[in-house]
């Protein structure tokens, strides 16, 4: 995925109540083709942002009302996965390793430079494009299985497993036909063409053990 994918994909969520600060990085983030969304504070973020769109959040640490790392927690208590960039003159060692164990992408002391940010965006942007398409891929695979009856999924287990079909008849005690007919749905259904197909769908969202 090249510069361009990853920008047309993406959003940078700014989150700073300082305005000439979140003015001043916009100009600068725009400028280099990314597209970006601003927020005065973590509870403007919370209620507006749409996490459904990869991309990454530059987030301050010292913000009134909710800090940003109080911010992080409940991204994380949410399940909400956008890369964080901290970006802070207050931060300290010991509360950048902790952001860090939490899950933050980054941590970077004010000033930094234009370099180093427009560096950090683009790896935590491609991070998340990669996320986004992991469980587009994982949300399609489990729609295409629950679509299938519970006998097709009672077969597409037995299939995935590499058993053949007069195994499965005799395992599901009904005919080979029948197990040839829900076969034959079940790839249809999946979008595949071999057992190494079933296996891998069902692999994708872990129903073996179902």
């Amino acid at each position: 995925m090249d510069l361009k994918q990853i920008q047309e994909q993406c959003l940078v969520r700014i989150v700073d109540d300082d305005e000439a600060m979140r003015k001043s990085w916009n100009f600068l983030i725009e400028g280099e083709g990314w597209k970006t969304s601003c927020y005065a504070g973590a509870f403007r973020f919370l209620e507006e942002d749409d996490d459904s769109l990869p991309g990454c959040v530059i987030l301050d640490v010292r913000m009134p009302n909710m800090s940003g790392i109080e911010l992080q927690r409940i991204m994380g208590i949410q399940s909400n996965h956008l890369p964080i960039i901290f970006v802070s003159a207050h931060g300290d060692i010991d509360m950048a390793v902790q952001a860090l164990k939490d899950g933050a992408f980054d941590f970077l002391p004010k000033p930094v430079s234009a370099e180093r940010l427009l560096a950090a965006i683009e790896k935590a942007c491609l991070i998340s494009c990669e996320l986004h398409e992991s469980e587009q891929r994982e949300k399609a695979a489990r729609d295409n299985f629950n679509s299938l009856t519970q006998r097709e999924k009672m077969v597409a287990r037995k299939v995935a497993l590499g058993l053949l079909n007069k195994q499965i008849a005799d395992e599901l005690d009904i005919s080979e036909k029948t197990v040839q007919a829900h076969r034959g749905a079940v790839c249809r259904k999946l979008g595949v063409k071999s057992a190494v197909g079933v296996a891998a769908i069902l692999r994708i969202i872990l129903v073996f053990s179902l």
